[in-house]
């Protein structure tokens, strides 16, 4: 399918445009992943678990949602006081 296709499909939901896709080449830019360890204290880890479960998402996923926000929000912070 040629790009302007394409783009008419999606644009228009004419038809589900992920069989055009090879998904198992498909990558997000600047997302590699890198491992760490955190410890924290057994209050917040039930603090995260309740308001993961609460929103049905897993704790990790909480708590890189709320850390990128709070990195964004620094980030534009400091971006205007420059």
């Amino acid at each position: 399918m040629k790009a302007n296709k394409f783009d008419e499909a999606f644009d228009d939901n004419q038809e589900d445009i992920l069989e055009h896709l090879d998904l198992s080449k498909a990558k997000r830019p600047l997302q590699s992943q890198r491992r760490v360890n955190v410890d924290f204290p057994s209050w917040m880890i039930d603090s995260l678990d309740r308001e993961a479960s609460r929103i049905g998402v897993t704790r990790q996923s909480i708590i890189k949602v709320w850390l990128a926000e709070r990195l964004e929000s620094q980030e534009s912070k400091h971006h205007h006081e420059s």
